[in-house]
């Protein structure tokens, strides 16, 4: 039972940040993607830092930044760039091919070989997201494409290599989120100062939006994120990435009025099945490939005339 509770909590990650459109849209100032992303990451960082009271230690003084600047400093900006300026969804179905991006780099990076199952889950929800949110066709911005294709790859790169180097001794997901977010926000901060000039005047309505993209959808969300991808793997995290751009498809329908054709709800619901694939059968092989081990290293106990088989089997 814990599997399916891991992976339901570490889904929330990604169906909180489905809402940012939405909620950026409505509530925060417009065109000022790199001030959106900054309050998003900074007092997040900032708060997550205060609670936990641990700072990286050894190469992770290295190692933080590098995963703060993939998935916050260079993840924010370019996400909320394609989002300001591609039509129709167009920037969330370059975010569901997330998968494939996490499968491709688990090979160089993690040595894991991508399976054909995942190949074409990734496929599969690919397309149904692209039926949810792809609406008129039209002129594509360069610039844009661009920025949605770099934050994509930024974010499954950071996804890997939270997986490949794990978290030091004495320190949770909560504190690797806290470094990432804090991270990110120092690298955005002088960028958008000399970008975007002085921040915007707040009203109460945009404080709001600033307080739940900090707090729920930022620091809550990165540190269930981050604790499944230590529980789940990179591989199996990642398939949960296009609840995101699903769930902005439901809050336009049932918060904006964004009506869903027939078409749309058939992509939706390829692009669940085939998120609920992409997490099957993960602890079928875990299992069967723990008794594997256990025979191999049971047969080479049994082989070896100088060491005892006991202690083999409190290994």
């Amino acid at each position: 039972m814990r599997r399916p509770l891991t992976v339901l909590l570490t889904a929330l990650a990604p169906v909180s940040w489905g809402t940012t459109y939405a909620v950026t849209t409505e509530f925060l100032p417009p065109d000022r993607p790199l001030f959106t992303g900054l309050v998003r990451a900074l007092p997040a960082g900032l708060l997550l830092l205060a609670l936990t009271r641990v700072l990286p230690r050894g190469d992770w003084w290295w190692k933080a930044p590098v995963l703060g600047a993939l998935n916050i400093g260079a993840f924010f900006p370019l996400l909320f760039v394609s989002a300001y300026r591609l039509p129709g969804g167009t920037a969330a179905v370059v975010g569901s091919v997330g998968p494939l991006f996490v499968v491709g780099l688990s090979m160089p990076l993690l040595g894991q070989r991508p399976a054909v199952r995942h190949l074409v889950t990734g496929a599969v929800a690919a397309v149904g997201v692209s039926l949810v949110v792809l609406k008129g066709a039209g002129a594509l911005d360069p610039l844009g494409v661009l920025a949605a294709v770099a934050s994509t790859a930024s974010m499954a790169t950071g996804t890997v290599l939270t997986k490949r180097w794990g978290r030091p001794a004495g320190a949770g997901p909560l504190a690797l989120a806290g470094w990432q977010l804090t991270a990110g926000g120092l690298l955005i901060a002088p960028v958008a100062l000399l970008v975007e000039g002085a921040p915007p005047a707040f009203d109460g309505r945009a404080l709001a939006g600033v307080l739940y993209l900090a707090l729920a959808n930022t620091a809550v969300a990165y540190w269930l994120w981050f604790r499944g991808i230590g529980r789940l793997g990179a591989t199996q995290a990642g398939f949960l990435g296009p609840l995101s751009p699903l769930t902005a498809a439901v809050v336009g329908w049932a918060a904006l009025g964004q009506a869903l054709t027939p078409v749309q709800t058939a992509g939706m619901a390829l692009a669940f099945g085939a998120t609920l694939a992409g997490q099957a059968g993960t602890g079928r092989r875990r299992l069967f490939g723990s008794a594997e081990r256990a025979a191999r290293e049971g047969s080479t106990a049994r082989k070896d005339p100088v060491r005892p088989t006991v202690p083999a089997l409190r290994r």
